[in-house]
């Protein structure tokens, strides 16, 4: 495979970079860096045909499941679960993925709770994420969201992942959706 050169003016002289291997060169020496990337996200490649024969919307059923409102109010949601096992990333501890995707769906589920004309709870615009402590299997969490802004075409939303039994923020996240208008037509 031939080398690829790319051409940085603020650092780096330039960069090579081969099938295995890194190479950057600076003014300040030479380092070597194995890249492993390409490997670890095509190592599913032979499972591809059974991955595609899954239903669509699997990864939300999958982070949601066994997940229960607990609370409803007008622009604030709340909802509890146990952290299950298949949650879990490598290092034991809630996935980030899963956590964004709480963030994604309860923040979107909150808009529901506000008498508003919109008939879907719109496109994901920005969904910024801030972890500060991890949650373990079997250990309860709390997830509440709630609307800071809900205008014709943009809502902003704040989600919070606690630890239930202590209180402490596992996670803060911030959703912006665009609200789709309907047509008038």
């Amino acid at each position: 495979m031939p080398i690829k050169t790319f051409r940085f003016s603020i650092c780096f002289d330039f960069i090579n970079i081969e099938l295995e291997r890194v190479q950057i060169r600076s003014r300040c020496g030479t380092w070597e860096m194995e890249v492993a990337a390409k490997r670890y996200l095509e190592k599913g490649e032979e499972k591809a045909s059974a991955i595609d024969a899954l239903p669509s919307k699997l990864f939300e059923a999958l982070v949601t499941q066994g997940l229960h409102v607990d609370l409803i109010e007008t622009g604030r949601l709340v909802c509890s679960f146990t952290v299950p096992t298949r949650l879990l990333n490598d290092g034991n501890y809630l996935h980030n993925a899963a956590t964004v995707t709480l963030v994604d769906l309860v923040g979107s589920a909150v808009i529901y709770s506000i008498e508003a004309p919109h008939e879907f709870s719109g496109v994901s615009l920005e969904i910024n994420v801030s972890y500060m402590d991890a949650a373990y299997a079997g250990e309860e969490i709390e997830v509440e969201a709630k609307v800071l802004r809900l205008g014709k075409a943009i809502g902003v939303i704040s989600v919070e992942l606690r630890k239930k039994k202590t209180g402490k923020i596992i996670a803060q996240g911030r959703h912006t959706k665009y609200l789709a208008a309907s047509s008038k037509l």
